[in-house]
């Protein structure tokens, strides 16, 4: 049994606990709760406030400081970045309208100027420039921490290399909040970022990531979801699977399955919206070993192509084709028949 502090005062623990049980009719104890509960609160947003006003009071350190934004619930923003945002020269910003809206949310002016691909060469040298007369930078993205799938690795680069200080106020991380989420392991992970859009350099791209021994995180937009799925069980085998979208949101799913389930789950839909993010699970060594395969092949490749054959053989085993073509090209080898000649998958 986990024991866990009461949120209530002492004096009215017992009334809290009876007022909050379903069952209680005792309107008196559950109008001392709902006292308890509001003061409680109090004291809780009190104490923020304190740690605010402490931030606040803070002299900045001048340097470029990395804040991590919601990527959805602005009850995410960390009183940290509150602070930094509110006391900062210049708020960078990949999108200056979109991120206006996050600081009037919390009634922040800041000087507010764009930062984005179009304009990084000639902004760099701008930002280096102020950091050199000691002024305090911040870069924030449309959502969720900087240089994350967005610009600015090569300005955090720039900063090191001319001696500037560097540091990160971390905070919301759509790939993380998908991946602890998933049920997949999380003790290795590889983020990939998106795929590309086109089928032959998707598969291309899932063919180089087929032996990564890890959890793979994938951005996906919305339109090519079920597609990069198919794609996916097609290079990868059919792995379990979870795809997360809207993450922190009102309509936050996170789907859970198989990449070949999950392709025809969202390839069924109507029509799917909002930020997506795939996370897939690593490739299970020995689970299905050569020999399974080669034995499956012989039998397949007597009575059709070797395309086919690999293809056949990789959806019943969940292997990646490519794999299951590979073995059936060693085993024509080893026949002397190598007549193949219409691709590998």
């Amino acid at each position: 049994m986990v024991h866990r502090r009461s949120n209530f005062p002492e004096s009215t623990d017992a009334e809290a606990k009876a007022a909050l049980d379903p069952s209680s009719t005792n309107e008196a104890g559950r109008n001392a709760a709902r006292a308890a509960h509001g003061e409680a609160s109090g004291q809780v947003a009190a104490r923020a406030a304190g740690e605010l006003n402490q931030l606040l009071a803070k002299r900045r350190e001048p340097g470029l400081h990395l804040v991590a934004t919601p990527i959805g619930n602005l009850g995410d923003i960390s009183l940290r970045a509150l602070a930094l945002l509110a006391s900062a020269d210049t708020v960078y910003a990949e999108d200056t309208r979109h991120s206006g809206r996050l600081l009037s949310h919390f009634g922040i002016v800041a000087r507010l100027r764009p930062y984005h691909e179009h304009n990084a060469e000639r902004e760099r040298p701008v930002i280096l420039a102020a950091l050199g007369r000691g002024e305090t930078i911040a870069l924030i993205s449309d959502a969720g921490t900087p240089l994350i799938s967005d610009p600015g690795f090569k300005l955090v680069r720039s900063c090191v290399e001319a001696g500037h200080l560097v540091t990160s106020l971390p905070g919301a991380s759509a790939p993380l909040a998908a991946l602890v989420a998933s049920g997949l392991p999380s003790d290795t992970f590889l983020f990939a970022g998106f795929l590309p859009s086109r089928q032959q350099a998707r598969l291309a791209r899932v063919a180089e990531l087929a032996d990564v021994p890890a959890t793979l995180i994938l951005f996906e937009a919305p339109s090519r979801v079920a597609a990069s799925l198919a794609d996916l069980a097609q290079g990868l085998g059919d792995r379990p699977a979870a795809v997360g979208r809207e993450l922190t949101k009102l309509n936050e799913e996170m789907a859970r399955g198989t990449l070949r389930g999950l392709a025809a789950d969202f390839a069924g839909r109507d029509s799917v919206k909002g930020e997506i993010v795939i996370v897939v699970g690593p490739p299970v060594a020995g689970d299905v070993s050569d020999e399974d395969v080669e034995a499956r092949l012989t039998a397949a490749l007597a009575r059709m192509s070797l395309r086919d054959a690999a293809k056949a053989v990789a959806d019943d085993l969940g292997v990646p084709r490519k794999r299951a073509y590979e073995h059936g090209l060693k085993l024509q080898r080893e026949a002397g028949n190598t007549g193949e000649d219409d691709g590998g998958g």
